[in-house]
């Protein structure tokens, strides 16, 4: 178990995270890239933005200095939306030491690299700090875990991926609580895979929500939604039972019901006919499964896999669409086996 701990990233994720960690006594010190931000944090002990309504523990420490929050930890979080990851860890390249490890807790798919985010960690930081090894020690968390639930500590779980074993376990035992389980489960990418393109998804079940399609078009929008996320996942060399797990599953039920989720939220404006420009004007958090949807139809493509609920989303998205349209073009597919 992991008794130091620094969080990368001061959004609604990282913020209950560093709340359950405080909890179990571990020491936790978070990092912005936006100091005065961070300060107006530390100050009044709120995530006004980002989880307004919760007060932080005094233990939790908000350390604006890039070197400083490296020293002394023996586990980084990595809670920075998926855009920009890279820009991020290239700031903080300079500090970090190969030796310490990282889980990751970002939802999303790099566009251009078409890189999942332990990938961009990994491309940005072999071959950092002064006794750097060729590999990075990385892991991801990922799971139906709604921010605001895990903050009142309603009960949840969650697994943790990565090829090391041992890293797996540690990391388990120290989120683990007695209101959020976490399991392991050695497939990175089918788990950042999965927690990637369901949030395409929870944009297509938003605009179901917004459209007034009725509860029978959602529930084949999840069904059918899940099966394009596995063959996708598949062809990029995961396990297909990662899909029907926490991961997979369970994480895009939660994203496509709650009403907090920013994704289906998003789509549900779209579904009610408002612009798609405004409409993500309108959120305070980045809406990961806009830009994710481009990198999955381009990987889709390479991949020669068919995903076209993902691809009407993208055509609503980017090339003005109108949803009535997509969602007849969907039900008037050829015909065939399920």
């Amino acid at each position: 178990m992991f008794s130091n701990v620094s969080i990368i990233g001061d959004g609604g994720m990282a913020t209950v995270l560093a709340m359950l960690l405080s909890e179990k006594k571990v020491s936790v010190r978070m990092w912005g890239h936006d100091a005065k931000q961070l300060s107006d944090i530390s100050k009044k002990r709120e995530n006004v933005k980002f989880l307004p309504g919760y007060t932080l523990p005094e233990e939790i420490v908000f350390e604006p200095s890039d070197e400083r929050i490296m020293a002394g930890a023996d586990l980084l979080v990595s809670a920075i939306p998926s855009q920009y990851v890279r820009e991020v860890w290239q700031r903080l390249r300079l500090h970090f030491n190969a030796s310490l490890p990282i889980v990751s807790v970002t939802k999303g798919i790099e566009n251009g690299t078409l890189l999942c985010p332990t990938s961009i960690l990994g491309d940005v930081l072999s071959g950092a700090g002064e006794n750097a090894k060729s590999q990075i020690k990385t892991a991801v968390l990922s799971g139906p875990t709604i921010a605001d639930e895990l903050a009142r500590k309603l009960p949840a779980t969650a697994c943790v991926a990565s090829s090391d074993v041992q890293l797996a376990a540690e990391i388990q035992y120290t989120f683990n609580t007695d209101w959020f389980r976490v399991y392991t489960n050695p497939d990175v990418i089918g788990v950042e895979l999965a927690a990637a393109c369901k949030n395409v998804i929870a944009i297509a079940a938003g605009i179901i929500d917004g459209a007034g399609a009725g509860d029978n078009a959602k529930a084949a929008l999840l069904s059918r939604g899940l099966a394009e996320i596995t063959r996708l996942g598949v062809a990029c060399g995961a396990k297909p039972q990662t899909f029907s797990g926490l991961a997979g599953l369970g994480d895009l039920v939660t994203t496509c019901i709650s009403p907090k989720g920013r994704n289906r939220s998003f789509g549900e404006k779209i579904g009610k006919g408002r612009p798609v420009q405004e409409s993500i004007a309108e959120t305070a958090s980045v809406i990961e499964g806009v830009t994710t949807c481009r990198s999955v139809v381009e990987l889709a493509k390479k991949c020669n896999v068919e995903m076209p609920i993902t691809q009407a989303v993208y055509q609503i998205l980017f090339e003005g669409k109108p949803v009535r349209q997509a969602i007849s073009d969907l039900m008037k597919r050829q015909l065939k086996s399920e």
